[in-house]
């Protein structure tokens, strides 16, 4: 691929200050896009945007909720008044909040619900209605995970918010598609990020021991496939989910959930 595919090209990444939503963020500046990077944490969104910059690419930070209307109007404006137009938003920002079915708290429930679907929703409207008036087609992406694919215990919210948003992908291509605009998914599986490493110090050890491939993914592995289908070369790809999980899907095999510590992005 053309290490320049994206020039020209502006991109919104939300939920980005590292992990998963970091690496896509940087790939996208490196290969020419001017970027907008979003994170709840200030402090991660503004040294996230300087290590881009840093390293040659063109990155603005916009710290704040994602699941807030104001921010994600906020950021669209933002795109538009710094690039002149937004081509690419990526929902990346999300929540994981393990639990007990029978026990799990309202609170905890409505968090998952407005992070991971709410603010989803919101960025999806309001990046398409901004790449409608600019009449150039775009490209929306949206996380969802594994576990809207397969069972997984103690996520019962979460895995019901990330099967919504396929099915919320699905749905927006009758209303995308005259427009130009593409949506997909990615589905991760385990991925070693800052989190996960620091929620459990084995995440390694144990997901290498289940995961076909011999080993969970990097947040390289998920940003690689989340640049194809923001590229020109899926073009003729909308309303798909792309599992990247190390072949975890065709097997299944839990870890050890005694601890309730991280699983599956």
């Amino acid at each position: 691929m053309n290490t320049l595919q994206f020039k020209d090209q502006v991109a919104l990444v939300t939920g980005a200050g590292q992990g998963i939503g970091y690496e896509i963020a940087r790939q996208l500046a490196l290969a020419g896009a001017g970027v907008i990077l979003n994170d709840s944490d200030e402090n991660l969104a503004m040294e996230a945007s300087e290590r881009i910059r840093d390293a040659g690419g063109e990155c603005i930070a916009f710290p704040g909720d994602a699941s807030d209307s104001g921010t994600v109007q906020g950021m669209v404006q933002e795109a538009v008044k710094c690039f002149g137009k937004l081509t690419i938003a990526i929902a990346n920002a999300g929540i994981t909040l393990f639990g007990d079915f029978f026990d799990y708290p309202v609170d905890h429930l409505k968090k998952v619900l407005d992070v991971n679907m709410v603010g989803t929703f919101l960025l999806t409207q309001a990046a398409a209605r901004q790449m409608r008036q600019q009449k150039s087609g775009g490209r929306i992406l949206l996380m969802s995970s594994v576990v809207g694919h397969q069972a997984h215990q103690y996520l019962a919210a979460y895995a019901m918010t990330k099967a919504g948003l396929e099915m919320l992908a699905k749905n927006l291509v009758l209303e995308l598609s005259p427009f130009g605009i593409t949506i997909n998914t990615i589905a991760p599986g385990a991925t070693l990020t800052e989190r996960t490493l620091h929620d459990d110090p084995t995440y390694s050890k144990v997901w290498s021991a289940i995961t076909p491939l011999g080993r969970p993914a990097i947040s390289e592995d998920i940003a690689h496939a989340a640049l194809f289908l923001c590229s020109p070369h899926s073009g003729h790809i909308t309303g798909q989910s792309l599992i990247v999980d190390g072949g975890w899907t065709s097997v299944s095999p839990l870890p050890d959930l005694s601890n309730l510590q991280d699983g599956p992005k």
